[in-house]
């Protein structure tokens, strides 16, 4: 068995790079495993190192050393090769896809992500992308991916970063027009988001879909349409916190295999925080399926619905 850690520098609110190779190299010399560490030069470039590793056949366990995007772009190189199992050795400003499980601390510990257990997770396509968490379009797709900017200001990591987002997108406007094809639906009109869920969590602790399963097969979709400013807080509240269900005259939940999006214009597609520009958006549920490997004493058996 190879490991390879895939560090991402530009992950979180400072440059963890270091940090990660001392602990990486004092256990991984201890336990005399077949390691090696590569840090990433450029956007892509996680995406290239485990594809590169997964195309040798070799059984390689991948470690993301970073957040969300840097999840994504390894469980992509290397979703669809049975011979490559992924983790997130967590370091990001969010890492909201491992909050699915019960201790989401212990991904920082490199010992416990050694003593590990394996789940088979789905995967989205977007277009020619592929999501594990989240992929969403419009006011949550803007903010989500505005994040970086903020990122590494003075009293701005995690979620406070979000909120500043937030706020900065809210005045670039609300609502756009998108025409949605799904189950057998075409709705036309203008929609705030359009969010579509693997996992449970993204966005700092948004948690819309309290039940979603990445191992069910389904994709679970939320379209909030056009709201005011004033509804906003409101609106937002309720379905960060996974109760878009008292809300059906503004919010509709669908479980579906594939949609696709029209929007107006080149429009934000946020893929676990990682920005995509399209006008045209087919989202499907891929058939790649990605090993995923977790720390053994933990849980994630899908939540009930609050």
């Amino acid at each position: 068995m190879k490991h390879l850690f895939i560090i991402n520098p530009a992950a979180g609110s400072r440059d963890r790079t270091e940090k990660y190779r001392r602990e990486i190299e004092s256990i991984c010399t201890r336990e005399a495993l077949d390691y090696k560490i590569h840090v990433s030069a450029a956007p892509g470039d996680c995406f290239r190192a485990a594809r590169e590793a997964a195309l040798t056949g070799e059984a390689y366990r991948l470690y993301a050393c970073g957040g969300d995007g840097t999840l994504n772009e390894v469980a992509a190189g290397a979703a669809g090769y049975p011979n490559a199992a992924v983790t997130c050795y967590r370091g990001g400003s969010g890492n909201d896809f491992v909050k699915i499980f019960s201790d989401p601390d212990a991904f920082q510990d490199l010992e416990k992500l050694l003593d590990c257990r394996e789940v088979e997770f789905d995967m989205i396509r977007c277009n020619e992308d592929l999501s594990l968490n989240i992929c969403s379009v419009g006011l949550d797709a803007r903010i989500g991916t505005d994040v970086s900017r903020y990122k590494r200001l003075p009293l701005l990591s995690g979620f406070r970063a979000y909120a500043v987002s937030t706020i900065v997108n809210l005045f670039k406007g609300i609502s756009e027009h998108y025409t949605v094809e799904i189950d057998g639906e075409t709705v036309d009109a203008e929609q705030t988001m359009i969010c579509i869920c693997n996992g449970r969590f993204y966005g700092g602790g948004f948690n819309p879909v309290p039940d979603a399963d990445p191992t069910d097969g389904w994709l679970d979709v939320l379209l909030v349409k056009k709201v005011s400013l004033l509804q906003v807080p409101g609106v937002i509240g309720k379905y960060k916190n996974g109760r878009a269900g008292e809300l059906p005259h503004l919010v509709r939940r669908f479980r579906v295999k594939e949609l696709t999006i029209h929007c107006d214009k080149p429009t934000p597609i946020n893929l676990d925080g990682e920005e995509r520009i399209a006008k045209d958006i087919r989202i499907s549920l891929a058939k790649e399926k990605l090993r995923f490997f977790y720390p053994k004493a933990l849980r994630w058996e899908a939540a009930a619905v609050k």
